[in-house]
């Protein structure tokens, strides 16, 4: 129980805003973690590895909130891989959509005429 003691002792004298942002910390750890989940699931019911779009969903609005936390902690290696993270997710769902909208256009037999 020793441990708990201090574990208790600690929290105790904590400023309500740091206890916001390690809310804001853990949820973010926590989202960014489903994107894990969601790719784990998916790949189980395709029987293969798959890459859901929810994963990059998740990545994203993970990837965000965690480099919210980071520019609060001021640490500039946590900023640099979140804020480096955060292009990538993007570039995918960029691509995605791109490649959703160019097939759409073929099925409607306007791709031709697109470029």
């Amino acid at each position: 129980m020793h441990a708990w003691a201090e574990l208790a002792a600690r929290w105790h004298g904590t400023s309500v805003t740091e206890l916001f942002w390690l809310v804001i910390g853990f949820g973010a750890q926590a989202m960014f973690m489903m994107r894990f989940v969601i790719q784990w699931l998916a790949s189980e019911k395709a029987r293969r590895s798959v890459v859901p779009d929810a994963f990059w969903y998740w990545s994203l609005a993970g990837g965000f909130m965690l480099f919210v936390y980071a520019i609060y902690r001021a640490d500039p290696v946590f900023i640099l891989g979140q804020g480096t993270g955060l292009f990538i997710y993007a570039r995918n769902l960029y691509f995605i959509r791109r490649t959703r909208r160019e097939s759409e256009a073929m099925l409607r037999g306007e791709y031709a005429a697109a470029e």
